[in-house]
């Protein structure tokens, strides 16, 4: 099996594994779901976090924290301000809280992308079931479900509307998306082989662009860690230079035991001799 490294930054990367065989077209589409999945549950942590401490999210038009009087909140037994307004702060218990908590911090690491530090290769699987993992600790914290406009509910239903948000740029659409290696795109049409050779032992940097976004930058030559030993070698042949210099004394020149002419001096018996002053 050929392993890919797709990588659009230091923090969008992933290690994902095909064969040489398999056209770019359906490796484009399979490198995006991957990629989507792992942006899914990226925003199932920001606001999943903030359902377990401040409860469902407030009907549109009502958010605020100012919307309703003291006197008109109805307060849960465990409610909790939200700063933001955004939601109602009738949170569940404490300890099934820690249950959603920890399940999406389980669910963020399987997306992480210090994976591909540890050489785990993701799939489609592993990322859905981390999801499913998370619908199911948001039911046993809110059995009666959800409102229909949470963000939390919207993500586990597929009908987020990312338009205008941040989150929109990094989606991939898997048909039009476009895939490069080498700095030169890879022509859908084609299969892996016709780009990587036959060889299927073989690990290669491929990237994923949007339609029309053009070639992506480059690799750097050395990693970051190679980069950072490389400096701090260099800065110390710096410092020894440095040293060097300041010892470059030739003062010494003028001392007796320097002189070429000592011996001489000693066998004639003159070596005693002072001039006047």
């Amino acid at each position: 099996m050929v392993l890919l490294h797709m990588k659009r930054s230091d923090l969008e990367q992933f290690l994902f594994e095909t064969t040489v065989e398999a056209s770019v077209k359906d490796t484009i589409k399979q490198l995006s779901t991957v990629h989507n999945l792992r942006q899914k549950i990226q925003r199932l942590r920001l606001e999943g976090e903030e359902l377990a401490k401040y409860g469902p999210a407030k009907e549109p038009g009502k958010e605020g924290i100012d919307t309703y009087s003291e006197d008109s909140i109805q307060k849960g037994p465990f409610y909790m301000m939200d700063p933001t307004g955004r939601r109602t702060g009738n949170a569940c218990s404490p300890d099934v809280s820690k249950v959603l908590i920890k399940t999406l911090e389980e669910a963020t690491a399987v997306a992480h992308k210090d994976q591909v530090t540890k050489k785990v290769v993701l799939t489609e699987t592993m990322l859905k079931e981390a999801i499913d993992n998370i619908r199911g600790a948001v039911m046993i914290c809110y059995p009666m479900g959800l409102p229909e406009w949470d963000l939390v509910r919207e993500n586990l239903e597929d009908k987020e509307d990312l338009s205008g948000t941040s989150f929109a740029a990094e989606e991939m659409d898997p048909e039009t998306s476009t895939l490069w290696f080498a700095g030169k795109q890879m022509l859908s049409e084609k299969s892996l082989k016709d780009y990587l050779g036959r060889h299927e032992k073989t690990k290669v940097i491929v990237k994923l662009q949007k339609k029309g976004a053009g070639a992506p930058g480059r690799e750097p030559v050395t990693d970051q860690e190679t980069q950072k030993a490389m400096m701090a070698w260099y800065y110390k042949k710096q410092e020894e230079q440095k040293k060097l210099a300041e010892d470059d004394d030739d003062s010494y020149t003028g001392a007796t035991w320097a002189s070429n002419q000592v011996l001489k001096a000693h066998f004639s018996g003159v070596s005693a001799v002072r001039l006047p002053r």
